[in-house]
C-alpha cells in the first residue's frame, strides 16, 4: 500500500546551454526484498525554451503528482526481471501448469525473454520496449506462433506481478503483432495420399495413423489412449487424458474431453492391434512400449511415419498434419462445422474454420466446374471449344 502523503516537489533549471527544467518529488518502490522504501524521483519536463515560465513547469509537475497525492499511485517493485522469474515465477506459477506449458515457458523463458530483459528492473520494462522487441523477433524470421508465445508469456509474468503487488500495471496490454501470417503453409493430404501412407505404413504405426487421419486426435491423445476407453460395442473411443514426451495429464481443454465415433475400419484396426497386444486390461495403454510404457512422439515420428512419408513418395510429414487432413477431408465432404468442431475438440469454431479447414486446388477446380456449368449449361465443356465460353461472358459493344 502507498503511504499516506502530500507533497508539492521540486522545480530547477538544470544545464548551461541547453537549459531545461527538472521535476524531483519522492515516491515510494518495493525492494528486491519486498520492503518498501521511498526514492527520489527526477523527471526532465523539456527546455526552457518550450515552457512558458514557471507556472507552465508546475502544472506539468502536478500531472505527475497527482496520483501520488490523491492516493492513486501503487508503488512499483525494483526487483530484477531475472529475480523475479527465479524467485517467483518459477518456483510459484510454472508448477500449477501442465507439463507441456511448463516445457514450452521455461524454454521461452531461458533462451528469450529473461537475456533479453532479465537486467532491467520490473518499473522499468516499458510497452514500446516490448513492441519493438516482438517487430524484432518477427523480422529476424521467427514464426508468428512463436512470437505471440513470446507476448502470451510475457504477459503472464507481469500480470502475476501485478497481482502480487510488484507493479501497477501490466504494460503487455496494448501490445499488438502484425496480422497472423504463415511461415509455411499447413500440411494436409488428399485421399488418395491417405492410401497410399497407410499401405506404406508398418505396425504400430500403421493403427495410430489411421487413428489419427480418421478421428482427427491429436498425437498426445493417441499416445495416452487405454483399451478401457474403447467401447467396442458402442464403437466409439473416450478422449480423457494426454501425453507428452512421456508425461501424462489431462486433456488440452474442457472442448478436448469428448467421445469420438468409430469407423468399421479403425475398429477392424483396433480390433486386430487389441488381439496382437500382450496387455489387454483396461488401465493398460494401447500402443506402449515393450515393457507397456508410453510412446514417443518424436521418435516414432522419425521413425515410423518419416519412414512411411519417403516409401510412400510423399513429403516429410508431421503428426499434426495428419488432424489437418482429418479436418481438411470433413471439410470436403460438406460436413457441418460444429460437427468437425466438435470432432477435432475446439473449444472456438473460428479456429476449426481457420486452422483445420483447407481448400484443395481439386475442390477449388471443382467448384469453379459447378458454376460454369449453372451459368452457362449450353457451354461443350472442353478445352477445344473453350473460345465459345470466351465469347458468351465478353461485353457487348
Amino acid at each position: 500500500m502507498a503511504r499516506s502523503q502530500y507533497q508539492n516537489g521540486c522545480l530547477f533549471v538544470r544545464g548551461k546551454r541547453r537549459k531545461v527544467w527538472v521535476a524531483r518529488w519522492r515516491e515510494d518502490v518495493i525492494l528486491a526484498n519486498g520492503s518498501a522504501s521511498r526514492v527520489m524521483r527526477s523527471v526532465v519536463l523539456g527546455p526552457v525554451s518550450e515552457i512558458a515560465g514557471r507556472r507552465e513547469a508546475r502544472r506539468l509537475l502536478d500531472t505527475h503528482l497527482n496520483p501520488v497525492n490523491q492516493g492513486q499511485y501503487r508503488p512499483e517493485a525494483t526487483m530484477l526481471f531475472s529475480k523475479f522469474i527465479s524467485d517467483c515465477f518459477e518456483p510459484g506459477v510454472l508448477p500449477t501448469l501442465k507439463f507441456a506449458t511448463r516445457e514450452i515457458y521455461s524454454f521461452l523463458l531461458r533462451k528469450h525473454l529473461t537475456p533479453r530483459f532479465g537486467d532491467h528492473r520490473l518499473c522499468d520494462i516499458s510497452r514500446p520496449e516490448i513492441q519493438q522487441y516482438l517487430l524484432e523477433k518477427l523480422k529476424q524470421g521467427f514464426a508468428w506462433e512463436t512470437t505471440n508465445h513470446l507476448r502470451n508469456l510475457m504477459s503472464k509474468v507481469l500480470r502475476t506481478a501485478v497481482s502480487w503487488n510488484y507493479l501497477a500495471d501490466n504494460v503487455v496490454r496494448g501490445v499488438n503483432l502484425p496480422e497472423r501470417t504463415l511461415k509455411r503453409p499447413h500440411q494436409f493430404l488428399n485421399f488418395d495420399e491417405v492410401r497410399r501412407l497407410i499401405s506404406a505404413c508398418k505396425e504400430p504405426t500403421r493403427t495410430i495413423v489411421l487413428l489419427a487421419t480418421m478421428t482427427g486426435l491429436r498425437i498426445g491423445e493417441i499416445l495416452a489412449l487405454r483399451w478401457g476407453r474403447i467401447n467396442f460395442i458402442q464403437k466409439s473411443l473416450m478422449v480423457a487424458e494426454t501425453c507428452y514426451m512421456g508425461q501424462f495429464g489431462t486433456p488440452k481443454t474442457r472442448a478436448s474431453r469428448r467421445e469420438i465415433p468409430l469407423s468399421p475400419t479403425v475398429m477392424v484396426a483396433l480390433e486386430d492391434h487389441h488381439s496382437r497386444s500382450s496387455r489387454r486390461a483396461p488401465e493398460a495403454l494401447v500402443f506402449a512400449t515393450r515393457f507397456g510404457g508410453p510412446l514417443v512422439s518424436n521418435n516414432l515420428g522419425r521413425r515410423g511415419l518419416k519412414s512411411a512419408c519417403r516409401r510412400a513418395g510423399l513429403p516429410k510429414l508431421t503428426w499434426h498434419a495428419l488432424r489437418h487432413t482429418h479436418g481438411t477431408l470433413l471439410h470436403a465432404q460438406g460436413t457441418p462445422l460444429k460437427v468437425a468442431q466438435a470432432q477435432l475438440g475446439h473449444s472456438h469454431m473460428a479456429t476449426t474454420l481457420e486452422v483445420y479447414t483447407h481448400a484443395s486446388a481439386n475442390a477449388q477446380r471443382e467448384a469453379v466446374s459447378l458454376l460454369d456449368g449453372q451459368l452457362f449449361p449450353n457451354v461443350p465443356n472442353n478445352e477445344v471449344r473453350s473460345s465459345n465460353a470466351a465469347e458468351l461472358v465478353s461485353p457487348t459493344n
